[in-house]
């Protein structure tokens, strides 16, 4: 596979080796160690999600408190979306900035998210389903959204008009509310704890 880090910090997009004939394909869409050489820890995985969209449903932009955060590591198994990861962390050279990825059955690409980034994807087809491994479990307490629609982050979402946000997306706060209120995670903190795991702590 094929591991490249992202212009935002901290996410990472993985391209698997796709062995195919007659019958089928064979592929190695995730491998422990070469991620944990690519970002410097294991992932340690605590939780798997699966989530079935239709086409222009818009999801996010998730996060969640660091530590412990929520780490993810996640690909498309049917149909396709447009993956995009904000960095929400106050102090990043990146901070507000975004960055998508295509992720669908053809391709079959995945992207890993460091804690503390912020998480959002645009459903391209019906039912485009996302399989998703998680270093930890919910924490309904610890959960927090950004508005992906928010002006100020300006993303560029292909459902335009139509996108279909979930009543919890829609009431979310906007970027500007997000840093008043103090929810937003720190850079440095979420460097801090990336180094505490690679450091085995």
């Amino acid at each position: 596979m094929k591991i490249r880090e992202l212009s935002i910090e901290g996410a990472w997009e993985i391209t698997p080796v796709q062995h195919g004939d007659p019958r089928g394909l064979f592929m190695e869409w995730y491998r422990f160690d070469h991620l944990a050489e690519a970002v410097g820890h294991p992932l340690r995985l605590a939780q798997g999600n699966l989530s079935v969209s239709a086409k222009d449903v818009v999801r996010g932009i998730h996060f969640a408190d660091v530590p412990p955060g929520q780490a993810k590591y996640v690909t498309c198994v049917r149909g396709a979306v447009l993956d995009v990861i904000v960095d929400l962390r106050v102090g990043s050279p990146t901070f507000g900035r975004y960055e998508f990825v295509r992720l669908d059955d053809v391709d079959r690409r995945a992207v890993y998210i460091s804690e503390g980034l912020g998480h959002g994807f645009c459903a391209l087809t019906d039912d485009a389903t996302l399989s998703y491994i998680c270093s930890e479990t919910f924490n309904p307490t610890a959960e927090h959204s950004v508005h992906p629609l928010d002006p100020d982050l300006a993303i560029d979402w292909p459902a335009g008009a139509a996108a279909q946000l979930s009543a919890r997306d829609a009431a979310a706060p906007s970027l500007a509310e997000a840093i008043e209120s103090g929810l937003l995670p720190d850079y440095e903190e979420c460097l801090s704890y990336r180094r505490s795991l690679r450091d085995g702590g």
